[in-house]
């Protein structure tokens, strides 16, 4: 079991010490759940009143914190508790699975592939012709990489991670268990004859550095061309993003949002949870679109936009209001 001083926390938080306690620290924990030995924190004023009855001893929190720690009971002040506690959170983090063996023997790999040096796969991977895997990637079992696709240096790929054919994953990425890339974008066509023609997917998906994508997520590839995911993205878990969307950098999409075909996503766009976002529809930087909303056209950069169809925040604020007070006077 690890354990660490409030000062050797400290020191890596770059925090200051407020009160003092003979406790070791042996782990991070909820203020609700902690026990003597484990540390918490304080991210916000409105979670002050819960320290009280918290068996904490230790609490990381902001320089702003307005009470005392008590006794035998300490609070490290840092400028951002949720930063810190993420450092925290790192250093008390188990180590990931071990691989034995730096290529398993099950795993199948093409004689024209090319690994890089420390790059560990895992049972059961498949590995097709012309893929390139930089140098120090982690690839757990059962993953597919097809033909002539490339992946970064230090990127992790879980289990059941499939990347199709000529797509390209940057450096310091995560795929995290069953995320798909490169399927097949949804395109069909009425055809008296036929029915719905199949539009074919001839493109590809190009992932930045730094991007994170969840479980089951999927990204799939261009009608003509890429879509692109730009440095940093972070993409949540069940996210569809359609075929030939262009994302920004820093672009955060939360959990069941979606994106049609050909949206174009400034930098720094958040996508709520459940929102949907109409195709061929363009997002400018910085912009926020709530949980559940559903935008049918182009967003200004800047703005923040709610619900179904999304309307600018205030609009949508007031025509709740104005919907409350209907429904009271009905009830009356």
């Amino acid at each position: 079991m690890k354990s660490f001083s409030v000062e050797y926390i400290s020191n890596i938080l770059g925090g200051k010490i407020t009160g003092t306690t003979t406790n070791k620290i042996t782990a991070p924990e909820q203020l609700e759940n902690a026990t003597e030995t484990e540390i918490s924190f304080i991210g916000n004023k409105k979670y002050e009143k819960y320290w009280k009855n918290s068996k904490a001893s230790v609490a990381v929190v902001n320089l702003d914190i307005s009470i005392e720690p008590g006794e035998n009971r300490v609070f490290i002040k840092v400028k951002n508790a949720d930063l810190a506690m993420s450092q925290v959170l790192e250093l008390f983090a188990p180590p990931t699975p071990f691989f034995k063996v730096n290529i398993h023997p099950t795993a199948v790999i093409d004689d024209t592939a090319t690994i890089g040096t420390g790059t560990k796969i895992g049972a059961g991977c498949y590995v097709g012709p012309n893929v390139t895997i930089a140098e120090n990637v982690i690839i757990y079992p059962n993953v597919t990489i097809l033909d002539e696709s490339s992946v970064g240096k230090n990127t992790v790929i879980w289990s059941g991670t499939v990347i199709r054919e000529r797509c390209h994953v940057g450096a310091f990425c995560i795929l995290h268990p069953n995320c798909t890339i490169g399927a097949d974008g949804f395109g069909f066509r009425p055809c008296a004859e036929k029915g719905l023609v199949k539009i074919p997917q001839i493109g590809n998906v190009i992932i930045g550095n730094g991007v994170e994508i969840g479980a089951n997520s999927c990204v799939d590839r261009g009608k003509f061309s890429s879509t692109v995911l730009g440095d940093g993205c972070k993409i949540d878990n069940l996210v569809q993003i359609g075929h030939n969307s262009k994302l920004g950098k820093c672009c955060i999409m939360a959990g069941n949002s979606g994106l049609a075909g050909s949206v174009t996503l400034g930098n720094g766009v958040i996508i709520g949870g459940s929102a949907s976002i109409k195709d061929h529809t363009s997002i400018g930087d910085g912009a926020i679109i709530g949980a559940g909303s559903g935008v049918a056209a182009d967003v200004e950069a800047g703005k923040t936009m709610l619900g179904y169809p999304a309307v600018e925040a205030r609009d949508a604020l007031k025509q709740w209001a104005i919907l409350k007070r209907l429904a009271n006077n009905q009830n009356k």
